[in-house]
């Protein structure tokens, strides 16, 4: 029997009658969301993975070199899906340099606005007075994800008020037409509540179904994608799975783009929420586990590292301060050294020369003056699947 999700009601868009589809409440009904042994199986695992993804976070001394990473992988490929061209050294490079107060390209702004909308949110859900999880949250949130970029002019931080279409070059030949502007608020208001319900399926199971369940409202008339997979990001917090936002999981939505599609359009067509909820664990258990191999691969290096910057002929208190700021600024300047560490330009030069002959450091600008200088083998493991597409 196929289940019915939802169902259509036509509207008139720029001239031209559609059907847009309106979803039913959360959580699926008629019959309710089966979870057979292969997705029992698939969940046990994708807890499993979450669990010593955590483990890994608690292990390594500082766990901020880890945040500061992941969260910018995860900014940086959730944007790319909506056809953003900035790379993970795109968006370091540009943080490296802002002492110059340059203004970045729309692209690397896109994605900058992505890591302050997180850090926004995850503030706002740790405050005893912050906001909770919520639309208002998520509104204010949008706000941050659009502001002074594409879309700045597509109200941001507002519910749409106009119909919108996704796919096709116009609304009749559209691939996907979410509800009715007048709709929204019946929708979300249900949305929100579930966030809040307790229907006795698992966190993880729920978290995959308010994803898609928001990618189908599509309640703004940009950056929906981007904010519905900011949202697994904050359920996974709030709800306790993680403490801290180690999961990029853009990176499987990227990799199954084509899959990731099809199964959504598969729930809002035939009622699938099933093999939907499959691919979903799939991807939690599959990027948990790449990500916890790659903390501890880097964590390795960085213990590794530090024993060679103590080691190294001319160590200094500069030069090991320096090293320890690389977790969160792995591209730097000799100005930008100045102003983290607060000294002279020639103590910050010999802190990085130091690095520089110690292996740690390379100069990759090739100028010069202004010369620009990488942790290169902390930025090859953490940049993975960060790259741009052909």
């Amino acid at each position: 029997m196929t289940r019915v999700t939802g169902r259509y009601e036509r509207t008139a868009v720029a001239g031209e009658e559609v059907r847009a589809f309106v979803p039913r409440p959360l959580p699926p009904a008629d019959p309710p969301l089966s979870l057979d042994s292969e997705t029992l199986a698939l969940l046990g695992r994708a807890e499993r993975e979450l669990s010593r993804l955590e483990l890994a976070g608690e292990m390594v001394p500082s766990v901020d070199w880890f945040i500061y990473g992941f969260v910018r992988k995860e900014a940086v490929i959730s944007s790319q899906i909506e056809g953003t061209q900035a790379t993970l050294i795109d968006l370091l490079t540009f943080e490296a340099q802002r002492e110059d107060d340059s203004a970045p390209g729309p692209d690397v702004q896109a994605v900058c606005n992505y890591v302050d909308a997180l850090a926004y949110a995850r503030a706002q859900l740790r405050r005893r007075k912050g906001l909770p999880l919520s639309m208002r949250l998520l509104n204010q949130t949008h706000a941050r994800l659009m502001k002074a970029a594409r879309g700045a002019d597509k109200q941001p931080g507002k519910v749409r008020r106009t119909q919108n279409w996704i796919g096709g070059t116009r609304p009749g030949n559209a691939v996907f037409v979410p509800p009715p502007p007048n709709l929204l608020d019946g929708l979300l208001s249900d949305f929100e509540r579930y966030i809040h319900a307790d229907d006795g399926l698992p966190p993880l199971v729920r978290a995959g179904l308010l994803h898609l369940q928001f990618e189908t409202i599509h309640p703004y008339l940009d950056g929906n994608g981007r904010i519905g997979r900011l949202l697994v990001t904050l359920l996974l917090e709030e709800w306790n799975l993680l403490s801290q936002p180690l999961l990029y999981l853009s990176l499987f939505f990227k990799r199954n783009r084509e899959d990731y599609y099809r199964l959504l359009n598969a729930v809002r067509l035939e009622g699938d929420w099933e093999s939907w909820v499959r691919f979903f664990l799939e991807g939690v258990a599959s990027i948990a586990k790449e990500a916890t191999e790659t903390a501890r691969d880097l964590f390795a290096l960085v213990s590794a590292d530090r024993a060679r910057a103590l080691a190294a002929p001319a160590s200094s208190v500069m030069a090991v301060r320096l090293f320890e700021a690389l977790g969160q600024h792995p591209i730097v300047t000799i100005a930008r050294v100045t102003e983290l560490l607060d000294i002279t330009k020639p103590t910050a030069t010999k802190a990085v020369n130091t690095l520089v002959d110690a292996g740690i450091l390379t100069e990759t600008s090739g100028r010069r003056r202004d010369r620009t200088y990488s942790y290169s083998a902390y930025l090859d493991r953490l940049r993975v699947g960060t790259e741009l597409e052909g």
